[in-house]
């Protein structure tokens, strides 16, 4: 029996590898004739093509297109690279966007079933206004209180406090370092650090679970920010931005002096201390990364801009090279934080009641086994 190939474009194929962020070296294993297939010498079987694009995190129609298709983010992209705009998106952070967008369209349509009523501090922020009094009001709403914060013993105790606060809210709060459940599609912290999808109903926060716990807290505080002032983002966020995009200027701003008052700040920091042990002292005090204290004390007069730049890129090496710890643990409770414990109560209570599919259910949380979803409930709280 002939063997039957597809003749497939080498562009879509180079296209899906390149999209995927894959070498021919890596993929060489795999699919051996890939170089050929590439050059337009050998065309893949069909089987062939469909693992090719599971590799690829790509559709199988897509192979089919005249061309590669230019696939841009659905929502604006504030991201910056030496304030340069950065280039095509990633299949892992185009999955991670669109995966967001379904779960935030299921608990907004539930929202709505439920008659639940519009959140007001959804856009209650502008832009434009005074970063400290913006600061004042989303720090007053999420009823984060500096002392109480100081006084927990972690980082990671201090970032779920700010999560619990801002899901009580009504925020959904995901943070992951993978792709959905698949351990094997890492997120880049370096592409991206956090999105933010505002909607009056059903406003959703990420964080790049593979940024240090530090380093989310600051990206949460940014995307809550965005919440507040109703805009929809891809962000980098980074204390070291003084310029670039201005809502991003902005965001950033408002982001430190809520996580770090200038005003509170300037009272316990000693500028004749040495640089790196204050950094640490300031750091564990407020429970937030060094890098936030840096630019809390450039804000605050006490380094100038090329000392605080000096300082800020050596400080990022360092926290660069220290890989954050894999949470590990409890399956049940890591997907609590994958997926929003407010979206996940939400989706398992709507099944049992017979109003959301399982299959729907299942496909949400990326969850294959009606055990492992019974189980998942049970650590909600839930009679499965």
């Amino acid at each position: 029996m002939a063997i039957i190939r597809v003749d497939v474009k080498p562009a879509l194929l180079r296209w899906a590898r390149t999209r995927a962020g894959l070498t021919t070296g890596e993929l060489a294993k795999a699919f051996p004739h890939l170089a050929a297939w590439e050059r337009g010498e050998r065309h893949p079987t069909l089987k062939q093509l469909e693992r090719y694009a599971k590799r690829t995190h790509a559709a199988v129609g897509f192979f089919f297109l005249p061309e590669p298709p230019e696939e841009s983010l659905p929502i604006p992209d504030f991201r910056t690279n030496r304030s340069e705009g950065v280039e095509q998106p990633s299949a892992d952070l185009l999955d991670t966007v669109y995966l967001c967008q379904q779960r935030q369209d299921w608990y907004r349509e539930y929202l709505e079933l439920n008659a639940a009523d519009q959140l007001t501090f959804v856009g209650s922020v502008r832009p434009e206004s005074d970063r400290v009094s913006a600061a004042n009001a989303i720090r007053s709403a999420l009823n984060l209180d500096l002392d109480a914060r100081a006084r927990v013993r972690t980082w990671e105790d201090a970032l779920a406090l700010m999560v619990r606060n801002a899901e009580d809210l009504g925020v959904m709060v995901m943070r992951n370092g993978v792709v959905g459940n698949n351990t094997h599609r890492k997120l880049d912290r370096d592409e991206f650090r956090g999105f933010a999808l505002s909607d009056r109903l059903a406003p959703l926060v990420f964080a790049n679970g593979a940024d240090s716990k530090s380093g989310q807290m600051f990206t949460l505080a940014h995307e809550l920010v965005h919440i507040f002032a109703d805009q929809s983002g891809v962000s980098d966020a980074s204390p070291r931005h003084t310029d670039g995009v201005e809502l991003e200027r902005w965001c950033n701003a408002v982001a430190a002096e809520l996580l770090v008052p200038l005003a509170t700040f300037e009272t316990v920091y000693d500028r004749r201390a040495d640089l790196r042990e204050e950094t640490s002292r300031l750091a564990r005090r407020f429970k937030v990364s060094t890098l936030v204290v840096l630019r809390r004390m450039y804000d605050a007069g006490g380094l100038t801009r090329d000392d605080f730049w000096t300082a800020y890129a050596a400080e990022l090496e360092r926290v660069k090279s220290v890989a954050p710890k894999s949470s590990g643990g409890d399956f049940h409770a890591t997907e609590a934080v994958r997926v929003s414990r407010r979206f996940a109560s939400a989706l398992v209570a709507s099944t049992l009641e017979g109003q959301t599919l399982y299959r729907d259910a299942f496909r949400l949380l990326g969850i294959s086994k009606a055990e492992t979803f019974k189980e998942f409930g049970a650590s909600l709280g839930m009679v499965v």
